[in-house]
């Protein structure tokens, strides 16, 4: 189950390390696009991801279901200042950091139990339609591994 939902549970909150404010090519909803994204067996499923203002901070909320059938919802709330933010609903992390490289790209780190899990970056495309987020990391007793994503603009 926990790597069934990696593919969908990390990833979904790195695409909230570009988005910050209304103007921002990230925010509104973005959704899976299974035919283009790249798992490794056993990792993936459906997922729509929403991005909001949320004071000076901006909220990710990811819906969706692992490859099983399994309901998957996650939030993250923070900053794009490097430093950990929370994570609730996802048993594959519990702290995201992010730092944004430029309008467009986006520097991240994941981590379970104060260990790093995933790192990698998200990158919005020139025209804003679509976003892919490559991320590499290990769960303990698996082999390492690269996950890429590709969400297109809902």
């Amino acid at each position: 189950m926990k790597m069934k939902t990696i593919g969908l549970t990390g990833a979904c909150f790195l695409l909230a390390a570009a988005a910050s404010f209304a103007a921002d090519p990230m925010m509104g909803t973005w959704k899976l696009n299974e035919a283009k994204s790249k798992f490794p067996p056993g990792i993936g499923g459906k997922v729509t991801v929403v991005y909001e203002a949320a004071g000076n901070q901006v909220k990710v909320t990811a819906d969706g279901t692992s490859l099983d059938g399994t309901p998957v919802h996650n939030e993250w709330t923070g900053n794009f200042d490097g430093k950990d933010y929370p994570v609730t609903g996802d048993p594959s992390s519990d702290a995201r950091s992010y730092k944004r490289i430029d309008d467009h790209t986006v520097d991240f780190t994941i981590k379970k139990d104060g260990n790093v899990t995933f790192t990698g970056r998200c990158v919005i495309s020139a025209d804003g339609k679509s976003h892919t987020a490559t991320y590499h990391g290990a769960i303990p007793d698996t082999k390492k591994f690269t996950i890429v994503q590709v969400y297109d603009k809902a």
